[in-house]
């Protein structure tokens, strides 16, 4: 099975580091090669352009592929499945205008022009909202096509908005929101092996919000502290030879380590030892 990554760019690291957390580390994965070899003989990686990463998985030069929602809507392809939201990447695709311009909602765009690097989804976008707007495709610099007489208005990303705002253009509508998914052809999304990928990176993603918890408690306050524990269902309680004490173990949600802890100590526990945990298949 191939594997289709970004092969540079912001997207490329964290898709890598997030299989290698998954257990599919790469081997001998080594610059300006196409494709490398995993700890599992049956998976390969391929290395792509992220715009190009839906065609390669439609076309079949691979079987899954890691990109941007944005890629996918872009590339019009409609036989990819989305399996997993990733949770990086994050984006919006906005419409923007100049600021004090006649712009001010999509409908003034009739008979106007619109400049982007995403025609398709700009295209689909105009047609939704029933407007008539020619599309300038551009590669790149679309915030000054405004003030250069080529468009009335853009389609662009944008994470912070900080862009926009320094080329004196505001936000007139949500076109897209996106980030980084993992896709697969329909006809293959029934096959074990891709299920054992989706798996194994849904595990590492389970996990990023989750703590670990390992605690010393004495037999007679177990209950008190199963009460304050917020894990995922009823904690583990164990004992210890030779003690009246239990040692109870608990998975929870990072951000109520702090207030748990309190609680915890509060109730008699001792030797709270808090973890990460690199994967939880739920």
């Amino acid at each position: 099975m191939r594997i289709a990554v970004p092969n540079k760019g912001r997207l490329h690291d964290p898709s890598v580091d997030l299989l290698e957390r998954a257990g599919l580390h790469v081997v001998d994965g080594a610059d300006r090669k196409l494709y490398a070899d995993t700890v599992d003989p049956e998976v390969t990686i391929l290395y792509a352009r992220a715009a190009d990463i839906p065609e390669y998985v439609s076309d079949g030069a691979a079987d899954v592929g890691i990109t941007g929602l944005d890629q996918v809507r872009e590339s019009e392809t409609a036989d990819l499945v989305d399996l997993l939201d990733l949770e990086f990447g994050a984006c919006r695709l906005v419409l923007a205008a100049p600021e004090d311009g006649p712009v001010e909602s999509v409908g003034d765009l009739d008979g106007g022009t619109v400049a982007t690097e995403f025609p398709n989804v700009t295209r689909a976008y105009l047609d939704e909202q029933g407007v008539d707007a020619d599309i300038a495709e551009v590669s790149g610099a679309t915030e000054l096509t405004p003030h250069v007489d080529i468009a009335d208005a853009i389609v662009d990303i944008t994470s912070t908005g900080t862009t926009l705002r320094m080329n004196r253009l505001e936000v007139i509508d949500d076109v897209l929101e996106s980030s980084v998914r993992l896709f697969a052809r329909e006809d293959v999304v029934d096959d074990p092996k891709v299920e054992q990928v989706r798996t194994a990176l849904s595990s590492v993603k389970t996990a990023e919000d989750k703590r670990y918890l390992m605690m010393n408690v004495p037999e007679e306050r177990v209950e008190a502290v199963k009460d304050v524990i917020p894990g995922m269902g009823g904690p583990t309680v164990m004992d210890i030879a030779g003690e009246e004490m239990v040692a109870v173990h608990a998975v929870v949600d990072e951000r109520s380590v702090f207030e748990t802890i309190t609680d915890l100590k509060a109730e008699g526990a001792t030797d709270v030892l808090v973890t990460e945990i690199e994967r939880l298949v739920e």
